[in-house]
């Protein structure tokens, strides 16, 4: 597969698609500084991974394209490479102009065969996708089709390559609102997560088992995860371990060694540095600490304890 470039100022293979911009499948052996600067789009991009990782700042969030991502930013929107370059691999890309961005119809032109009221459903659904990376299995056979399209010029391709554009729409469109419902669906997938660690806490989790229980990659599940809550899967388990651990440490019948084999650390010197980097307390002086709160809140059952 050959790469090419085709731009609507000088490409004449674009001079009956005044919507395309540029359609460009682009093969980056070699890292050029400055090469992907952040900027600001002026249409709507449609790059789609064929092989590599990507490395980009989207709506000044970072995000990592892999084969089969794709990214879809809005005119307005942001984009360029986190370092500042375009990373080493191969992309599509599709710039499409757009005539009335803040209305959803006006995401699709005249050019679209889609009826007016999905085209406003669709562009409502764009302007409304707060996930710019999409998982689109058909997006780089669709995108390759359109190449085809052009190249070859045969009869009724400018119908052909408008109907795949619609196609590509549509698909991102669905997309979003997948992902959208997944993470509507989140919250509550996780505390059924969060319930199955604390009932057992002493079994050494490792990330690969913990997405297995969401039906997750491990690079999704993180992802997730860290949207969620601001930590890492392994931060965040060790927060649980911990909150665990305060509980048990009120009983002033456990020792600290089990406390810190309930709770999943491997040793109580494990167990004792880590309480005490998120806490600030030995588990010791936490305990000594907790009883005298108890006793300046309760001084009638101290009383009553000393009487006995």
């Amino acid at each position: 597969m050959n790469q090419f470039t085709l731009l609507k100022e000088s490409s004449r293979d674009l001079d009956l698609f005044p919507h395309i911009k540029e359609f460009a499948l682009t093969k980056n052996s070699t890292i050029q500084l400055d090469s992907f600067v952040i900027g600001v789009s002026d249409s709507i991009q449609i790059y789609c991974v064929i092989d590599g990782k990507f490395e980009w700042i989207l709506n000044q969030c970072p995000h990592t394209l892999y084969p089969g991502d794709i990214a879809f930013v809005l005119p307005g929107q942001e984009i360029g490479g986190a370092k500042g370059f375009l990373d080493i691999g191969t992309l599509y890309r599709l710039f499409i102009q757009v005539e009335n961005v803040k209305q959803g119809a006006g995401m699709l032109g005249s050019w679209s065969s889609i009826s007016e009221s999905e085209r406003l459903a669709i562009g409502n659904i764009l302007l409304l996708n707060k996930t710019p990376v999409l998982k689109i299995k058909e997006a780089a056979n669709i995108l390759c089709k359109i190449r085809s399209e052009i190249m070859s010029q045969e009869i009724g391709y400018l119908t052909r390559v408008n109907h795949l554009i619609d196609s590509l729409f549509i698909s991102v469109a669905r997309q979003s609102t997948l992902q959208a419902d997944s993470r509507r669906d989140f919250p509550r997938t996780f505390m059924k997560l969060e319930r199955t660690l604390r009932l057992n806490l002493a079994h050494q989790w490792s990330v690969e088992e913990m997405a297995a229980l969401f039906g997750l990659g491990t690079t999704s599940f993180t992802e997730k995860v860290k949207s969620f809550t601001g930590f890492s899967p392994m931060n965040y388990l060790i927060n649980i371990r911990i909150s665990e651990a305060i509980k048990l440490l009120k009983r002033a019948d456990a020792n600290f060694t089990n406390i810190a084999l309930e709770t999943g650390f491997y040793s109580s010197q494990h167990f004792s540095t880590t309480f005490k980097k998120l806490t600030g307390y030995t588990p010791g002086q936490f305990r000594k600490r907790n009883a005298s709160q108890n006793t300046l809140d309760n001084p009638q059952s101290y009383g009553m304890r000393n009487h006995d």
